[in-house]
């Protein structure tokens, strides 16, 4: 193969852009040969940008059916994720989703299981993985540089926005439209980057309120406690009412601290681990001697197209992937975990109780003021599709 033969499901924002990023080049060896979107509307923009060389579908089954692709960008509404994923899988077609994986953990689940059967690149629009900052942080971490993790701190507070946001689109904010707020909307870049770095948690309680601040069904404050099985903690804060925001990312070890903040990775060497200096140290108060370090980061945050050229090369050269699509469900699992605490009023413990956290799912799509199809979302409960 020396192209992959390219369509892309939902030209809306991200859509569009992922199409353009093709059309100019910037991912060697794809052609986007087809998009697919239902909304008719869309055509004009996709003549005048995309040429009339890109076919046109109104379904992802004509789409699938016409055998004009190798490989499928998926950029709808949330709750399609999976279901289109499974489609596209079942034709042999490798796949690429936008965040997230999905809404909720038992439909991903049955994605990655359908996803395993066959012999596809299964990728995951998690950009921040590009980022330099957090992929020497990891570096840093994974060489055993900080020492064993004690705790990390998250204020991820950037996300403001204001009622005219959510008022652009019946299907914003709502139970049966998105499934969520700032953590299935805003976070879950950070949610996948936290898992990255420091592992899964092995319980969680979280504290969150829907609507605190906005006219919304969904969560738009959220404070959550993390445990880890070496016995680390973990506090994840997260707004879209706060302004000016603020981005911070903590982690200390027991070689010292790590802080992510302002584009900057900065780091609190412990000359004298933690530990040692504990078990030492005679001269009761004092610590150990710590050096203020700024690391150096070099490389390009290459952002969405990083991702897509990384999908392609994947394809034609069989390279691993910087972000696989099965991996979608780790920070899924940390989101559905704070939904459940929050509704159960509870710990909840990892793996979660997929069983119950989507019987409160269909609750809240019961009284959501989005009247979409609830087939869609129900479909999948039973495990089949």
């Amino acid at each position: 193969m020396d192209f992959v033969r390219v369509g892309i499901i939902g030209i809306g924002n991200m859509g569009r852009s992922h199409a353009k990023s093709i059309k100019e080049g910037k991912v060697p060896g794809a052609q986007l040969t087809a998009v697919c979107d239902w909304d008719p509307d869309k055509i004009p923009w996709i003549k005048e940008n995309l040429g009339s060389d890109v076919l046109v579908f109104s379904s992802a089954e004509e789409m699938f059916e016409a055998n004009v692709i190798d490989a499928v960008f998926i950029a709808t509404p949330h709750y399609d994720h999976p279901t289109l994923a499974i489609q596209a899988f079942e034709k042999n077609l490798h796949v690429l989703i936008e965040k997230p994986a999905g809404v909720y953990t038992k439909q991903v689940r049955e994605m990655n299981e359908v996803a395993a059967r066959t012999n596809t690149v299964f990728g995951i629009m998690y950009n921040q993985r590009t980022n330099p900052l957090y992929q020497k942080l990891k570096d840093l971490i994974d060489s055993g540089e900080l020492g064993e993790l004690r705790r990390v701190n998250w204020i991820i507070t950037t996300w403001y926005r204001s009622q005219s946001y959510y008022d652009s689109g019946g299907w914003r904010a709502t139970w049966a439209g998105e499934g969520g707020g700032v953590l299935l909307n805003q976070c879950p870049h950070q949610l996948d980057l936290i898992q990255w770095l420091c592992g899964m948690p092995t319980r969680v309680r979280a504290f969150m309120s829907f609507g605190k601040m906005h006219n919304i069904e969904v969560e738009d404050d959220v404070t959550a406690y993390l445990e880890y099985e070496n016995g680390a903690t973990g506090v994840f804060i997260t707004s879209t009412s706060d302004t000016p925001g603020t981005n911070r990312l903590e982690i200390t070890g027991d070689r010292g601290k790590v802080v992510v903040e302002d584009d900057k990775l900065e780091f609190w060497r412990l000359r004298t681990p933690e530990r040692q200096f504990n078990e030492e140290y005679t001269g009761g108060f004092g610590q150990p001697e710590c050096w203020k370090c700024e690391i150096p980061v070099e490389g390009k945050y290459t952002q969405h197209v990083g991702i897509l050229n990384d999908w392609i090369q994947s394809i034609l050269k069989g390279t691993p992937l910087l972000a696989p699509g099965e991996e979608g469900i780790r920070g899924l699992i940390i989101s559905n975990a704070m939904h459940l605490s929050t509704w159960t009023d509870d710990w909840v413990t990892l793996p979660i109780d997929e069983d119950l956290f989507l019987e409160h799912l269909e609750e809240k799509i019961k009284t959501s003021r989005f009247e979409k199809t609830v087939k869609t979302v129900t479909l999948d409960t039973s495990g089949t599709h």
